[in-house]
């Protein structure tokens, strides 16, 4: 019965998150490599998509040392008269893999022709996911299945967590792939990215990331600000990246989020969920303390019903899904179980590892940033955010991997500054659960002058082509095509194209 949860948590990872530190702008240009086009791995090929690999260096600090392989994707412009450039592009997590993400943007999320005109939009699986010499953890979805981590009741729920995840840590530096642990970081993806760009042979170029994606695209605006032309960054994880700070930030996520579900399930009673936001509210408090109590025939405990939640606030579209999997649970009834298949886990048929995506996102979270290595320290912390944020910041504050991390970062975190052009437009909904609005205020402050913040008020994760704001679409479309900005900061209301 255990594994329909499993199955859900795997689909729960989250994509999203960040580094940051001391400035190196001043780091010399990438060699004149050069791409050669051909056909796309077969699980990433798409029409009019091409793939090519680079050679970059394992560490940059010996860069004719080691070299690991990157995967590169081209969607060419539509237009070649028309075209301006290059749009690099990033998916999230970290760990997403992004070889096919060209075409989704052109054929799921139907980016308008102008953009797809006016750049031959560049995809790649970062250093570590996929086909790019992909890094292993040698865990299984049962021994590791989702790096939020789990809600913790007491102090005794984190000493219990602190053994699991120090397994999971060990697991990581004693595998196959652990000589290339310590380099697998957001400052050595920017660079790899720069490479890349030196091998297209461009001066300059755009970017287009979200979630996670936004913080490496900070993180290369401000190493190369001389080669950045219009950065264009979609749910903000903060300036700091995926560090111990942010992930407390989940429980304010879950709290800003949650009035749009409640919303929901008031409007339609037929869940038997309450009548008002506020009974919503109470039921969500009720189910979780009678799973703390005793677990449902289904595998269901207090922990995995707020983990289940947080994930479907995501989107609107998953809704009326959580909604049924209350409603069995508040009644005793068998959850129903979603077609997840295994979540991130990568089929075996492609060789990757089938944890990639779990350990990919590990190795740079955990590398990225110094977290508290004090048990105590998450214990307190736990305490702190159950009365801050009750709905899920025991879970945010819970300890992870990171704590019991087999090496310490080989460099500070890239500073995030207002020293170079004003080029960033950053997009946010008011309701992030996985990259709340007091993240993405305070990447605007520290970009300062750089950039220019619009916010859409609506929730969910993700807003450009993924909810019909025609206020926040029209404004970003704007800025990829004839790189105009707003003269200062926009607040999109809550329409519809």
């Amino acid at each position: 019965m255990r594994k329909p949860v499993l199955a859900v948590l795997a689909a729960a990872v989250v994509a999203a998150l960040t580094p940051a530190g001391v400035s190196v702008a001043t780091e010399e240009p990438a060699p004149p490599d050069t791409l050669s086009w051909g056909a796309c791995p077969a699980d990433s090929a798409k029409p009019g998509l091409e793939c090519a690999t680079i050679d970059v260096p394992l560490d940059y600090r010996d860069p004719d040392g080691e070299t690991i392989e990157v995967a590169v994707s081209r969607l060419a412009s539509a237009d070649p008269e028309k075209r301006r450039g290059v749009l690099l592009t990033n998916t999230g997590g970290p760990g997403g893999a992004g070889l096919s993400f060209p075409a989704v943007l052109r054929d799921n999320l139907e980016l308008p022709q102008d953009v797809l005109d006016s750049y031959d939009i560049i995809g790649m699986d970062p250093r570590g996911v996929a086909h790019s010499t992909p890094v292993t953890c040698e865990v299984s979805l049962l021994e590791h299945p989702t790096n939020i981590p789990t809600y913790a009741r007491n102090a005794a729920d984190v000493n219990d967590e602190a053994e699991r995840v120090a397994g999971v840590a060990e697991k990581c530096g004693q595998s196959e792939t652990a000589p290339l642990l310590p380099h697998i970081t957001t400052a050595n993806t920017a660079r790899d990215m720069d490479r890349i760009r030196a091998a297209l042979g461009e001066e300059k170029v755009s970017y287009f990331g979200i979630s996670y994606g936004t913080y490496l695209g900070s993180v290369y605006t401000s190493m190369f600000p001389e080669r950045s032309d219009r950065f264009l960054i979609d749910s903000a994880t903060g300036p700091q990246g995926w560090d111990s700070s942010f992930s407390r930030m989940f429980g304010q996520g879950v709290e800003d989020r949650f009035p749009d579900f409640a919303r929901f399930a008031a409007e339609h009673p037929e869940y038997g969920l309450g009548t008002t936001p506020g009974q919503v509210r109470a039921k969500y408090f009720e189910i979780a303390a009678k799973l703390d109590a005793e677990p449902s025939p289904d595998g269901y405990t207090g922990a995995v019903f707020r983990h289940v939640t947080f994930a479907d606030f995501y989107y609107d579209s998953s809704f009326p899904a959580l909604a049924e999997t209350w409603q069995a649970l508040d009644t005793g009834n068998p959850v129903p179980v979603p077609d997840v298949g295994e979540g991130e886990q990568a089929p075996p048929e492609t060789g990757i590892p089938s944890d990639n995506y779990q350990a990919s996102q590990l190795h740079v979270i955990c590398n990225d940033s110094a977290w508290p290595e004090d048990v105590k320290t998450y214990q307190r912390n736990v305490a702190l955010d159950r009365f801050r944020h009750p709905m899920f910041g025991a879970a945010g504050a819970n300890i992870s991997p990171c704590a019991f991390w087999p090496s310490e970062p080989v460099e500070p975190q890239v500073e995030i500054t207002d020293e170079g052009p004003s080029n960033v437009l950053i997009l946010q909904n008011l309701r992030d659960p996985a990259t709340p609005l007091a993240g993405a205020e305070k990447l605007r402050e520290a970009f300062g002058d750089r950039a220019r913040m619009v916010t859409a008020d609506q929730g969910g994760h993700l807003a450009y082509l993924y909810l019909d704001n025609q206020c926040l679409n029209d404004l970003a479309t704007d800025f990829l095509v004839t790189g105009e900005r707003p003269q200062r900061d926009v607040a999109c209301g809550a329409e519809s194209a």
